[in-house]
This record gives structure tokens, C-alpha cells and sequence, in this order.
């Protein structure tokens, strides 16, 4: 078995293949497109298997190359700078660590959606971009008509019929506004409109659409939480406890200790930050809709504030979820326990 480390940039890829006594057999560039890794690829010994690290460009090339490798492996970035720091850096050390790591079986792999959950969790995360967007230009129609004065219903600014009415004012809004707002509420309905097909159609998509369904039962979880749990989330079965799934959500605080010393943080920063807003956002309004939750936040609330109450909130929504998603079948609530993974 040969084993090759790989150094991803934009434009090129460093890499080094060794043999299993760690002898260099190969090591250079290679650019990085899909025809020079085609080219590459035939001048490799059989049989290889690849690893890289984590960035943006690693999802197609491991696409790419996995068909024609025994395994290949997507490193933690974090993890792995932890084990392979040195004092001289540069790609060419980065590919032969790798490589010395994946041989002595010391890569810390992390774990790789299979392509099709991460062609719709990049959908998903385009829409996020819209709501900002949108989010902007209703911001920017309120900055407009506070310039100039214009006295208007902040609650119903932008409801459909609303609008027009403002418009229709022609003493109050002033002529050199008016083209702005048109064109602000066009792109804001555009946007809407954008938004709307993209949930559509991944709540349509058959690979998606019963796990989304079963999620949706569990009170005060709508339609965007449980794809963003779906698709963030993955393979459900690779968390061994509620506790981990926390903590990939970003639910919990980090924790330095040493002899005597101990230092928390209220929040980790090593997290899935998309699963993380969504839930957040959820359990503001999950006390609203549900008496169990609204019991967690009470509890919660009366031994902290209200940011702690929060995220005990959405830490229950997360065992609600895991739950649902391992047994695979339709939330059903038990009265009595909500104590439980608070």
C-alpha cells in the first residue's frame, strides 16, 4: 500500500507518496483541475490511499479521486495542526506529514457527508445568504423613509398590501426616493420568492422528505430547522451521545483545566455554526409553542438569564431530535420527563 498526503490550494496540490517504511517514492505539485488530477492519477503505484485536509476546495477533489483510491481521508484541520506543528512550514512538509500521519494510522479523520447531502446542504446554505439579503434591503426601506421623514407603520411596512398605500401618499414620500423603494421591495419580493422554491424543492426532494417530515412532529420545530438538522446533521448514528450531538451544535462551553485552574467559556467557537444559529432561533420561539419547553426555559431562567434559558432550550430540542431521527418514527410526548438533557 502506498500512502499519499495532499496539501490543498486554490491552484495547486502538493502531495508525497510514501511506501509503508515511509520511504518518499513521489512528491511535487500538480495543479488543481480535474483534468491534470486525471493525468496525475495514472502515474501513481497501486495500490494508494489519499488524505488531505479540510478546506474548501477538499469536497470535489475527494470526490474525485475516491473512485480510484482504496480509501481517502479528509483530515480535522485543528486536530491536525495540533499534531503535525513544526517550526519549518511549507507545502511540500504539510503533504509528507500527512502522508507519515495516514501511514501510522495518526490522522485525526473527520467525518465526510456523502456527496448528494452536500450538494443540498449547499443549497440550504444559499438560502441563508438570501434571507441576509433580504433582511438588508427591508433594513435599507426603513433607513430611507426615517431620512426623509416619512411617518409610516414600522409592524406592516412590509406587508403586501401595505406598500403600495405608502406609495400612494404622494405629499409624504418625497419623488427622489420613490425609484429607491421600488427597487428595494422588487429585489425584497424577488428574494422571497427565491427563498420560498429553494425550501420547496428540498422539502420535495424524496432523499430528504420522510427524515423531514418525522422532524416536524416535534413541537416547535418548522420546516428550515429540520432540513438544517437533516442536512448538517448527516448520519445521525455517528454521535454516540446526546452529549456529543451538543456539542457539534455548539450548545456547550469549552473547558480548560490545569491542577487547580479551571476556565470555561460560555459558548465553544469549535462547532457547526450554521446547526448552531438555527437552533438558537428555535428555542426563542419554542417556549411560545410548547408547555414542556416553556417549562425547561422557566427552570432554566431562574438560575441564570435568559441566554442560559435559551440554550437549555434548544440543548432539549436536540435530544428531541436525536430521538426522532435514530428510532425513526413520529415525536410522541412523554408528560413528566422534561428534567431530561436539560
Amino acid at each position: 500500500m502506498y500512502y499519499i498526503g495532499l496539501d490543498v490550494h486554490k491552484k495547486t496540490i502538493s502531495y508525497c507518496v510514501k511506501d509503508a517504511s515511509g520511504l518518499i517514492c513521489q512528491e511535487g505539485k500538480v495543479g488543481a483541475t480535474r483534468w491534470e488530477l486525471d493525468i496525475w492519477i495514472k502515474t501513481l503505484p497501486q495500490p494508494w490511499t489519499v488524505a488531505m485536509e479540510a478546506t474548501i476546495f477538499t469536497g470535489w477533489i475527494y470526490d474525485h479521486l475516491k473512485p480510484h483510491a482504496a480509501a481517502a481521508k479528509v483530515a480535522h484541520p485543528l486536530m491536525l495542526r495540533a499534531i503535525a506543528a513544526a517550526k519549518k512550514k511549507n507545502d511540500s512538509i504539510d503533504a509528507a506529514k500527512i502522508a507519515d500521519c495516514l501511514r501510522c494510522d495518526f490522522l485525526p479523520e473527520c467525518y465526510m457527508a456523502p456527496t448528494e447531502i452536500r450538494e443540498r446542504r449547499r443549497t440550504l446554505r444559499y438560502r441563508h445568504l438570501l434571507v441576509r439579503q433580504m433582511v438588508q434591503m427591508k433594513n435599507r426601506v426603513s433607513g430611507l423613509l426615517m431620512e426623509t421623514g416619512v411617518s409610516h407603520n414600522k409592524q406592516r411596512l412590509h406587508k403586501v398590501g401595505y406598500f403600495p398605500e405608502l406609495l400612494a401618499n404622494a405629499d409624504a414620500v418625497s419623488a427622489s426616493i420613490r425609484p429607491l423603494l421600488l427597487l428595494s421591495r422588487e429585489s425584497i419580493t424577488r428574494l422571497q420568492r427565491t427563498e420560498g422554491a429553494i425550501i420547496r424543492s428540498l422539502q420535495r426532494d424524496p432523499l430528504l422528505a420522510e427524515r423531514v417530515r418525522r422532524l416536524q412532529t416535534i413541537p416547535a420545530v418548522g420546516k428550515v430547522t429540520a432540513l438544517s438538522w437533516a442536512l448538517e446533521m448527516g448520519d445521525i448514528s455517528r454521535f454516540r451521545s446526546i452529549r456529543q450531538a451538543i456539542s457539534y451544535c455548539g450548545l456547550c462551553g469549552d473547558e480548560k483545566r490545569s491542577a487547580d485552574k479551571v476556565a470555561r467559556t460560555p459558548i465553544s467557537k469549535q462547532r457547526n455554526k450554521h446547526i448552531q444559529r438555527v437552533l438558537v432561533e428555535a428555542a426563542k420561539l419554542a417556549p411560545r409553542r410548547n408547555p414542556d419547553l416553556a417549562l425547561v426555559y422557566e427552570n432554566a431562567r431562574q438560575k441564570g438569564n435568559a441566554n442560559c434559558a435559551t440554550l437549555a432550550v434548544a440543548r432539549k430540542l436536540v435530544a428531541y431530535l436525536m430521538v426522532v431521527d435514530r428510532e425513526q418514527r413520529d415525536f410522541e410526548p412523554v408528560r413528566g420527563l422534561v428534567g431530561i438533557a436539560e
